[in-house]
């Protein structure tokens, strides 16, 4: 995990308007809204790097709700597009969600089968490390 956090730390961007963490009280606004609780190590992924800006993946964020990347919304958009219920989207991308299930495996659900895929980490630093770091 640290090694990941340092290495998401080295590649930020500088934006003109950075991203803020969230606090524990966000997060749970976050969960109040969707109704689900969120894994442990997504809550820390959440806190320690939901503000860098690398890659071409836009993970989602836990502050500004008007964002295009706040978690509610877009998970709210995927299970609207028939993701299953239980499933907590993480990132969108133009074929699918990332997603993290309660134990905190990192699946990807592609919308146009409207399925989960093969694909799969077993936490959210791997797909840290194996996606967001590699796009």
């Amino acid at each position: 995990m640290e090694d990941v956090i340092e290495l998401l730390r080295e590649r930020n961007e500088d934006v003109p308007a950075p991203l803020e963490l969230p606090d524990d009280d966000d997060l749970v606004i976050v969960q109040e809204q969707i109704l689900i609780h969120l894994p442990d190590e997504y809550k820390i992924f959440l806190k320690e790097v939901s503000d860098v800006i690398c890659g071409s993946l836009e993970p989602a964020t836990a502050i500004d709700e008007h964002s295009h990347t706040y978690l509610p919304e877009v998970t709210a958009l995927a299970w609207d597009l028939g993701m299953p219920r239980e499933m907590i989207a993480i990132c969108e991308v133009p074929d699918g969600f990332y997603c993290i299930e309660q134990d905190g495996n990192v699946r990807f659900w592609n919308r146009e089968d409207e399925d989960m895929t093969d694909e799969e980490w077993p936490s959210i630093w791997h797909w840290a490390r194996d996606v967001w770091l590699e796009s």
